[in-house]
């Protein structure tokens, strides 16, 4: 991980491009946009709101077409500094983002509170960061769906977060693209798009000339039994052909010694703000987990 002698002092023009700061902290380094998010809300008013504790709402069910019409344009535009904020230092945000953008076309009162509670909560972690340090240097993931989350939606969301030196160094919540008639069955799903990061990370490895040689398999926590089991079984009998192609590339995974697959409790599920809203507790929890906290 990061060498004794290594002291990053300046990013020069890349924080002025990528809007992330890197800071030293004890016994590690943390990446910050505390600067850009202060912009990000005072630009569109809500600098001076009430903060949350919390970025969604866990009682919150958004609906299609329901209620006053809001401004889109400026409703995309919070959406696109969320973005762009998740993407870079900010996983946490990702459930929120993902769940509120499928709304953008033609958002209403109740997604633009939801929208707005994301900049509440943004208020305050202002100065939240990734924080990395040289342990564990073991590179491993979470996997986690949440079956159904709305009443009107008929997909599952997926999530999963990959970690290394304490902090989280991919992450991704998304809808998935086909219906799970299960909770196995969309927690397989969400399994088979973990694996499929954790085999690209693994790549990524193997090209880093310094990195220790051979790289291990990459392991995925899971909070399913039941998904954990099929994917280690090499005889599949179900009938869906999505599922059928996920188990195969699953089971290649495991037989190359790519992944590895353990079970986790649901409440030590890291990926698990990438599925659904939480409790404050819950937020707190997996925020620290993925090493997300504030920088001194």
């Amino acid at each position: 991980m990061l060498s004794d002698n290594f002291e990053m002092k300046d990013m020069g023009l890349a924080d002025v491009i990528l809007g992330i700061r890197i800071r030293r902290e004890p016994n590690g380094y943390s990446l910050t946009q505390s600067h850009y998010e202060e912009k990000v809300l005072k630009k569109f008013g809500h600098y001076d709101d009430r903060p949350v504790v919390t970025p969604f709402d866990p009682t919150c069910k958004l609906s299609k077409n329901e209620g006053e019409s809001v401004s889109q344009l400026e409703y995309t535009q919070i959406l696109g500094s969320i973005m762009y904020i998740t993407n870079c230092t900010r996983p946490d945000l990702a459930y929120s983002l993902s769940r509120l953008s499928r709304y953008a076309s033609n958002p209403n009162g109740e997604q633009w509170n939801a929208l707005v509670r994301v900049l509440r909560y943004l208020k305050h972690t202002m100065n939240y960061g990734l924080y990395y340090t040289k342990y564990p240097p073991v590179l491993e993931g979470y996997s986690d769906a949440n079956w159904i989350s709305g009443s009107t939606d008929s997909k599952s969301t997926s999530g999963y977060v990959f970690t290394l030196g304490g902090g989280a160094v991919s992450w991704k919540s998304s809808k998935q693209t086909c219906i799970a008639r299960s909770t196995m069955e969309s927690e397989f799903i969400a399994l088979d798009s973990a694996a499929e990061e954790a085999e690209w990370l693994r790549n990524f490895l193997e090209d880093i000339p310094l990195w220790p040689k051979p790289v291990t398999a990459l392991c995925i926590h899971c909070d399913n039994m039941a998904a954990l089991n099929i994917a280690r079984n090499k005889n599949f009998n179900g009938k869906s052909r999505h599922i059928r192609r996920r188990h195969a590339t699953i089971r290649q995974l495991l037989s190359n010694g790519v992944i590895a697959l353990d079970y986790i409790r649901s409440k030590e599920n890291l990926a698990d703000p990438l599925t659904k809203g939480l409790t404050k507790e819950q937020v707190v929890f997996t925020s620290r987990g993925i090493g997300l906290k504030p920088t001194q």
